[in-house]
């Protein structure tokens, strides 16, 4: 979707942070941005650096005409799957605006029922869409945050360098250690050491 038919309305950009990672929550972020404050720089936070994302975050929340953030947390990761968790985090994310959008942009190719608004799907609309990118940051800089903070309470693994993402170092922890509390139990290199019969 381009600029030119966004504007005008009150949009809603979505997206997530940590669906890929083996351990710790997805969480999701929801902006409205404020036509009259530009953001310069705002861009898919896979492609920005932690520097980058850091000095972003604390402008969107100031200048976003709304904006929210929602945890789901690893239990509920295990009972909805990750798609469904994700889908659900996304609902909440825009309940949870103070104001109400009349359109919601969703980074990605689904779209989660029961949303408060008209909707549109964008695969890449991180990278496309202002507001999508602004909820990418925000979203990947709280999630940041919680996995430093897990990497004080579960030592050893790793958390605050790889965030819960199935690096080497992160494998090697799981093999030396195993699983902790927030660890994705459904995801196959968790599974694997949990239920060796089964592979």
């Amino acid at each position: 979707m381009s600029a030119r038919v966004s504007q005008g309305r009150r949009v809603a950009g979505v997206d997530e942070a940590g669906r890929g990672p083996l351990a710790g929550p997805v969480v999701v972020a929801a902006v409205i941005l404020d036509p009259r404050r530009r953001i310069g720089g705002i861009a898919d936070s896979k492609l920005l650096s932690e520097m980058q994302r850091e000095e972003l975050a604390p402008r969107i929340r100031a200048c976003a005409l709304a904006w929210s953030v929602v945890v789901v947390d690893t239990g509920e990761i295990e009972r909805l799957n990750i798609l469904g968790a994700t889908l659900a985090g996304m609902v909440r994310s825009l309940h949870a605006l103070s104001l109400v959008p009349e359109l919601a942009l969703i980074d990605g190719n689904r779209l989660p029922r029961e949303l408060p608004c008209a909707a549109r799907a964008i695969v890449d609309g991180d990278a496309t869409e202002p507001a999508i990118g602004a909820a990418s940051i925000l979203a990947k800089t709280e999630r940041d945050r919680i996995m430093r903070a897990f990497d004080e309470t579960h030592p050893g693994y790793g958390f605050a360098r790889h965030k819960g993402y199935s690096t080497p170092e992160h494998l090697a922890a799981l093999e030396r250690l195993g699983p902790c509390a927030i660890h994705r139990r459904d995801f196959a290199p968790v599974r694997r050491l949990i239920s060796p019969e089964l592979f």
